[in-house]
C-alpha cells in the first residue's frame, strides 16, 4: 500500500499544480471579464435598429460657438448619424511616474452618449509583468483598478474627486473621438478668442470645464481641464492642469479625427506626459 501511494504523490502534486494554476488564471482574468460584462449591459441598453438613427444637419449647429461648428464641418459629421454609443481601440505607450520610462499599451473602450457611460479597459508590460486596467464610469459613478498580472491590487480609486475626474474624461472623448456628439445640450459654450472656447459639461449634477484649442485649420489641437485629478493608488489625488495636445488628422469611416495624442499634467516641477496613443479604430453607434 505504502508503495502504491508513492508512486501516486507526484501525479496528486501535479494535480494540486494544475488546479492552483487555473485558479490563478481565472483570477487574473477577472478584469477583463469585468470589461466583457460591463460593456454588455451598456449596449445591451441600445437598440440594435441602426436606421433609427437621426442624421445630424446644419440646424443641429446653430447653438454652437463658430470655433466649434467649423470643426464640426471640417470633422466631416453633417449629414452623418447622430452619435449614440462608440467603441475605440488605442495603442501607444505610458508610464507610471515622471522619472518611469515608456512601455507599450493598448487600450479599447465603449461609450454611451446620452447615458454618458464609459468603459475603458488597458493592458501593458511592467518590468516583463502584465499589468491591466479598468475604469467604469455610469450614472455619474467612476472606479478606476488597476492589477499587477490580474492579480494584485496596485489601485482602486473611486469617490467624489474620481467622478469629477472621469466626468472630465468623458468631455475629452466626445471631444476627440466622437465630436459629433458636441450638440449635446449638456454642454454649455463660452467663446474665450479666435482660436478658444470653453466647454462646460454637466451630467447628473457633476460640472466640469475645459478650454478647447483650434487652429486656423479649424482643427482641435488642444483640450486643457484643471478639473481632473492625479492619482496613482486611488487613495491621494493632486490637483493639476490636465491636457491632451492631439495632431495628424486622418480619416476614421468617413469622419476626420486626430489620430496621434498625448497626456499631459502640468505639475510644479514641469509638464509630466504620461501617455502617447495612437488611435487605431473607431466605430460608432454599435450596438454589439
Amino acid at each position: 500500500m505504502g508503495i502504491l501511494m508513492t508512486k501516486f504523490i507526484p501525479w496528486i502534486i501535479l494535480l494540486v499544480l494544475v488546479i492552483a494554476i487555473l485558479a490563478l488564471y481565472q483570477r487574473s482574468q477577472h478584469l477583463q471579464r469585468a470589461y466583457r460584462k460591463e460593456v454588455q449591459e451598456a449596449l445591451a441598453l441600445l437598440s440594435s435598429e441602426a436606421d433609427q438613427f437621426e442624421l445630424l444637419t446644419e440646424a443641429d449647429l446653430e447653438h454652437l460657438p463658430e470655433q466649434v461648428q467649423a470643426y464640426l464641418r471640417k470633422a466631416g459629421v453633417i449629414g452623418k448619424p447622430k452619435v449614440k454609443s462608440f467603441r475605440m481601440v488605442c495603442t501607444g505607450e505610458f508610464k507610471t511616474a515622471p522619472d518611469k520610462g515608456f512601455v507599450p499599451s493598448r487600450a479599447e473602450q465603449v461609450n454611451l452618449v446620452d447615458d454618458s457611460r464609459r468603459v475603458y479597459f488597458m493592458g501593458l508590460e511592467m518590468s516583463g509583468l502584465p499589468v491591466v486596467g479598468l475604469h467604469v464610469y455610469k450614472n455619474a459613478t467612476a472606479t478606476m483598478q488597476i492589477r499587477l498580472a490580474g492579480l494584485v491590487t496596485v489601485a482602486d480609486a473611486r469617490g467624489e474627486l474620481m467622478n469629477k475626474a472621469e466626468t472630465v474624461t468623458v468631455l475629452n472623448d466626445m471631444c476627440l473621438i466622437a465630436p459629433a456628439t458636441l450638440i449635446d445640450p449638456r454642454i454649455s459654450w463660452e467663446p474665450i478668442d479666435e482660436n478658444r472656447v470653453r466647454a462646460i459639461f454637466t451630467n447628473q449634477g457633476i460640472t466640469v470645464s475645459a478650454e478647447l484649442v483650434f487652429n486656423d485649420q479649424h482643427e482641435l489641437v488642444n483640450f486643457v481641464s484643471n478639473d481632473r485629478y492625479l492619482t496613482v493608488s486611488g487613495q491621494d489625488y493632486q490637483s493639476a492642469p490636465w491636457s491632451t495636445p492631439v495632431s495628424d488628422y486622418q480619416d476614421f469611416g468617413g469622419i476626420r479625427l486626430a489620430s496621434v495624442g498625448e497626456a499631459h499634467w502640468q505639475l510644479p516641477e514641469g509638464d509630466y506626459c504620461y501617455g502617447r496613443i495612437r488611435l487605431e479604430s473607431v466605430a460608432y453607434n454599435v450596438t454589439e
